[in-house]
C-alpha cells in the first residue's frame, strides 16, 4: 500500500508540474490582457484540484490496468498454443492471425463510442445543425470507422508492410471524399477523426500495437508497434464523409419518390 501511495504521489507531483503552466497562462492573461478579475476563484480552484487528482488517477489506471490488459490479450491472441501452429516457427501465415484483427476491430468500436469527447462533439452538432447531423449516426459511423482502421492497423503489424503506404492511399481517398461531400460534414468529419484519439481509446490501442509487434515473429515494437493510432484517427474521417454522402443520397431518393 504504502508503495502504491509513493507511486500514486510521483503521478500526482508530475500532473501538476504539467498542467500548472497551462493554469498560469490562462490567469495571466486574463490579468494581464483582459484585465479583468478572475470569476469565481474558490470554484475555479476546487475545480483545478479535482482535475489534477483525476488525471492523476487516470494514469495510474492507465499503468496499473488498460496497459497490462492491451499486452496480455496481444499476447494471448498471437500464441502458439491458441494460434495451433508451432512454437519454433518464424513465420505465420496473416490470415492466422484473424481473431487479432476481430479483437482490434471490437476493441476499436467500443472504445469509440465510449469516447466521452466524442459524444460531446455529436450532441453540439445535432444541437447546432437543428436536428439534420444526428448524434447517434455521427458516432456510430465514427466507431465503424476505428474498428475498419485498427483491423487494417494490425494486419499491417502482422504483415509488416510499410505504414506509408497505408497512411498515403487513406489519404487520397480523404481528399477524393472531401470533394464530394457535402459542405456541412466536412469539417466536422475531420474533427470526428481526431476526437477518437482520447481518454479511452489511445491507451488500450498503444497497448494492443506494442504487444502485438513484440508477439508476432519478426516484428520491431519500435519499428512496427506504433501507427495505429494513426489509424484510428484517419479512417472515422472516411467513414463520416461517407455516412453523410450516403444520408444526402438517401434524402434526395426519398424527396424523388414523394414526389
Amino acid at each position: 500500500m504504502n508503495g502504491w501511495l509513493a507511486q500514486f504521489a510521483s503521478t500526482l507531483l508530475a500532473t501538476c508540474r504539467d498542467v500548472l503552466p497551462i493554469a498560469a497562462i490562462i490567469v495571466l492573461f486574463q490579468v494581464t490582457v483582459i484585465r479583468q478579475r478572475v470569476a469565481h476563484p474558490k470554484k475555479m480552484l476546487i475545480g483545478f484540484i479535482y482535475v489534477l487528482l483525476g488525471i492523476a488517477f487516470f494514469l495510474e489506471g492507465l499503468n496499473i490496468a488498460l496497459f497490462p490488459l492491451g499486452s496480455l490479450m496481444a499476447e494471448q491472441l498471437t500464441s502458439a498454443e491458441f494460434l495451433g501452429i508451432d512454437p519454433q516457427s518464424q513465420s505465420v501465415a496473416w490470415h492466422a492471425y484473424a481473431w487479432v484483427y476481430a479483437f482490434a476491430a471490437c476493441i476499436g468500436f467500443a472504445t469509440a463510442l465510449a469516447e466521452p469527447s466524442l459524444l460531446a462533439v455529436a450532441l453540439k452538432a445535432q444541437q447546432i445543425s437543428a436536428g439534420a447531423i444526428n448524434a447517434w449516426g455521427l458516432r456510430l459511423a465514427v466507431a465503424l470507422g476505428v474498428a475498419v482502421g485498427l483491423a487494417l492497423g494490425t494486419f499491417r503489424i502482422v504483415t509488416g508492410s510499410n505504414l506509408y503506404l497505408f497512411i498515403s492511399a487513406s489519404y487520397v481517398i480523404v481528399i477524393i471524399q472531401t470533394l464530394f461531400a457535402p459542405k456541412l460534414i466536412v469539417g466536422l468529419a475531420f474533427d470526428s477523426g481526431g476526437v477518437t484519439t482520447s481518454t479511452v481509446t489511445v491507451p488500450l490501442v498503444t497497448a494492443l500495437g506494442l504487444g502485438l509487434a513484440t508477439q508476432v515473429p519478426g516484428r520491431n515494437p519500435l519499428l512496427d508497434g506504433f501507427g495505429l493510432i494513426a489509424f484510428a484517427c484517419l479512417f472515422p474521417i472516411i467513414a463520416v464523409l461517407a455516412y453523410a454522402k450516403l444520408a444526402e443520397w438517401r434524402a434526395r431518393r426519398n424527396s424523388t419518390t414523394t414526389y
